[in-house]
């Protein structure tokens, strides 16, 4: 396996990850009460905005060419980071 494939196979394990993690999190957001029941709701139409975008750039990751593979792992995993930031910003909320 070249280091491009363990690189992206390990990424998208980390979201694969990071998105079950977030279905698991929405699941006891919905048992809180009304009142930051709305509040948990948004934030997680953000978080899944996060996740999408990072899905994307994963994406634009695979189908990158060697000239720009640099370039896009340092973007992917800016994108990546933000989101386990939010992420684990939000968890620590709930």
């Amino acid at each position: 396996m070249s280091k491009r494939d363990e690189y992206t196979a390990k990424l998208k394990l980390q979201l694969d990850e990071l998105n079950a993690k977030m279905d698991t999190l929405e699941a006891k957001t919905a048992e809180a009460k009304a009142d930051a029941h709305d509040a948990y709701k948004a934030e997680m139409a953000k978080l899944r905005h996060q996740s999408k975008l990072a899905g994307v750039k994963y994406q634009e990751l695979m189908e990158a060419g060697e000239d720009t593979w640099d370039k896009m792992v340092a973007e992917t995993e800016k994108v990546r980071d933000a989101f386990i930031h939010s992420f684990s910003y939000f968890k620590s909320q709930v």
